[in-house]
């Protein structure tokens, strides 16, 4: 015998669903009562608030291993690596004289690159320093932090330091600035107790023609052994700036700049 199950009306339905969320006769919310509620959001709130202080105990521990100045793990590199200033895809710097979008976005790259080495930020940050000697800052068993750098003052770049320079860093002339920059590796030390000197030549033989003359800033390029070893400090190492007095040929010119102990670079300079 098949019994048919009486279809309940939307009323019904609706006075079911009244009755579930809260039941009058049992004081009951959601099918459980107050002291049923009370103990399973005691429950989640003792299980969530145990998670929250496991993983912040963990970070704290973890952060204790690490230092705020240097990387826990870091691979040694045997020699760093040389890049310019302005930026730029490939390394290729084109320059259209007389168009000044062409060298604008070189400038402001610049005029940013070059901010935090205004004397004045210099002063404030770093210390002056005796050339000639790696400026060695010893933990001798007692961390010696924050640890300082040699002040490298824009003044130091003379033509190309920017300052000033109503041809923008050379740029609106066709005899750009282009800055060498040495990366940076902690506790490495540069030069092996001798002066370093950034050379630029071309890289073949046609390249030195179009090419044309020199002038680097600092004089012949020196990047001096007071601003080594790097200590993870985040301060800036003395970029070495090259200036080009002949515009290049027609055909560009390729430079390959090169300094003892690092990797060179060569980068190309295009006319317009």
């Amino acid at each position: 015998m098949v019994i048919q199950k009486e279809k309940k009306s939307c009323g019904q339905v609706v006075e079911e669903w009244k009755e579930f969320v809260w039941n009058p006769r049992t004081h009951q919310f959601m099918g459980r009562t107050g002291t049923s509620w009370a103990f399973i959001l005691l429950f989640y709130l003792v299980f969530y608030g145990f998670l929250t202080a496991m993983f912040t105990l963990t970070m704290w521990v973890m952060l204790q291993t690490v230092s705020d100045h240097t990387p826990k793990y870091q691979d040694r590199l045997a020699t760093p690596g040389l890049m310019i200033r302005p930026k730029t895809e490939n390394l290729d710097v084109i320059v259209n004289v007389s168009d000044t979008e062409s060298w604008d976005q070189h400038v402001q790259k610049l005029n940013k690159f070059l901010e935090p080495y205004n004397d004045s930020i210099q002063a404030q940050k770093n210390d002056v320093c005796r050339p000639g000697r790696y400026y060695e800052q010893p933990d001798n068993g007692v961390l010696n932090y924050p640890k300082r750098a040699c002040q490298f003052n824009r003044t130091q770049l003379g033509d190309c330091s920017g300052i000033g320079d109503p041809t923008h860093y050379g740029y609106s002339t066709g005899q750009p600035c282009v800055f060498i920059k040495m990366n940076r590796v902690i506790n490495f030390y540069a030069g092996a107790n001798q002066s370093m000197n950034v050379t630029c030549v071309g890289k073949r033989d046609e390249d030195a023609e179009n090419l044309g003359n020199f002038v680097m800033f600092p004089a012949n390029g020196n990047i001096d052994l007071m601003y080594f070893p790097y200590y993870g400090k985040k301060f800036h190492v003395s970029p070495a700036g090259g200036r080009v007095l002949a515009p290049p040929g027609e055909q560009g010119a390729g430079l390959e700049a090169q300094l003892p102990q690092a990797w060179s670079l060569a980068l190309l300079l295009w006319p317009r």
